[in-house]
């Protein structure tokens, strides 16, 4: 199923999750396309916010950023409050001026890791976008370029260490494989609602995988 309307359709008729938030992880390899659909999907869920994980990462340790969420983001949005988080500047290599985040109906969070054991219990939904690791990897490097190279060899050690240790494809609710057009969305092992079917006109309330 390619619409993508559809699908977002469908995660605005999930109940709240962090408040009066849906939260919606899409998780994934680096380089697998997670911002591109998390960009896709908030276009056709009116503007939603999307938070990306990058802006939490550091250099230091690209995976300690779960206290930061939670104070600056989940906190905040759990009461019904705007978020404000402090987004890293990787080149300067320190914390920048504060960004908000709205406490919308949906809120999208993207990038390595958004689906880990510790921000479950707040998600809605976790989407897992699913290009093998050493593919994505390949296309990562390619869009950065050889001056990156170190970058990548650190990360892809990092990358395999956290997902090792906090795997987060076991628990998608949604296997998401990007297609020469659109998109294929299918029931992952974490779903706990509806069959694994294609959404037409008449059941465009069951989940649209």
């Amino acid at each position: 199923m390619n619409d993508l309307s559809l699908h977002a359709s469908w995660l605005r008729t999930l109940p709240p999750s962090c408040g009066p938030v849906r939260l919606i992880a899409v998780d994934g390899h680096a380089g697998s396309g997670k911002s591109t659909l998390a960009a896709r999907l908030a276009a056709v869920l009116d503007g939603a916010p999307v938070l990306h994980l990058d802006d939490l990462a550091t250099h230091e340790d690209p995976f300690d950023w779960t206290d930061r969420l939670r104070d600056q983001v989940i906190e905040p949005l759990s009461h019904g409050d705007r978020a404000h988080y402090e987004p890293y500047d990787w080149t300067a290599r320190s914390f920048g001026p504060p960004r908000s985040l709205e406490p919308a109906p949906v809120v999208l969070v993207e990038g390595v890791g958004a689906g880990r054991r510790a921000l479950r219990p707040f998600l809605a939904h976790l989407l897992w976008m699913d290009l093998p690791a050493a593919e994505s990897w390949e296309r990562g490097r390619r869009r950065d370029g050889p001056a990156l190279t170190a970058f990548w060899d650190d990360w892809t050690a990092a990358e395999m260490a956290h997902f090792s240790a906090d795997p987060s494809r076991p628990s998608a609710d949604v296997l998401v494989r990007q297609l020469p057009v659109g998109y294929e969305w299918l029931k992952g092992s974490g779903a706990t609602a509806g069959v694994n079917h294609s959404v037409t006109h008449r059941d465009h309330f069951a989940p649209p995988y």
